[in-house]
């Protein structure tokens, strides 16, 4: 099925698939990287209420959202499809397999671009972080954060923007949760880059420059 962007830019972008047997990411004209400001990277997200309310997160604040499995939960969830509301269609989803596939995919995207992950032990504050154009804020699962491969990437040279953390009593509070932490961290992110990503998000675009094709999962 063929959509029309407008100015908002964003559409659901993913296929059927479950935890243990994820689609392959679709090569859909970069429709994820047409936003070269923020997007949110989910890595073995656990629970469909979170990825959902993040979802809609997302679509307020018009950035992509990458769901990296394993996911512990089916892409069309009615718990995930619940906590979107209807906002779904105005966020670009992309879905991939695995962290390496993800990596893949990062690797090939053009442009200034670095991974930040999010972590209890992140070594940088998140208000006193300096953040820019072409970020992926990566986030961890809700039982295991994240992985150490994840972390490594992060802290890499290359593509590597470091760890970073939001501040808060861990003496009785394990972590906060990850719809919250990704709600935080976006819009700090987004007052930095003075909220650009949304200036005339509303109204209509030009159709014939933004298009691509793409699957409904709740289809």
């Amino acid at each position: 099925m063929n959509y029309e962007l407008g100015k908002v830019g964003f559409r659901l972008l993913a296929k059927r698939g479950n935890a243990n047997s994820l689609p392959a990411t679709a090569t859909i004209r970069n429709a994820v990287s047409q936003n070269q400001f923020l997007q949110v990277v989910l890595v073995s997200p656990q629970i469909p209420g979170n990825a959902g309310c993040i979802a809609r997160t997302c679509a307020a604040s018009a950035v992509g959202l990458h769901l990296v499995g394993p996911l512990g939960f089916k892409v069309d969830d009615t718990k995930l499809k619940r906590a979107g509301l209807d906002y779904w269609p105005y966020v670009v989803v992309r879905v991939h397999r695995s962290w390496e596939e993800f990596q893949g995919y990062f690797k090939q995207q053009e442009g200034q671009k670095r991974l930040l992950a999010f972590t209890k032990r992140g070594t940088a504050i998140h208000s006193d972080f300096s953040y820019r154009k072409g970020d992926y804020l990566i986030f961890g699962s809700e039982t295991c954060g994240l992985p150490c491969d994840v972390l490594v990437d992060c802290k890499n040279e290359t593509f590597g923007g470091g760890t970073i953390r939001i501040p808060m009593v861990d003496t009785y509070v394990r972590c906060l949760n990850l719809s919250v932490s990704v709600g935080i961290a976006l819009y700090e992110a987004s007052r930095q880059l003075k909220y650009e990503q949304l200036q005339g998000s509303s109204g209509s675009g030009n159709a014939s420059e933004q298009s691509f094709l793409t699957e409904d999962i709740f289809a």
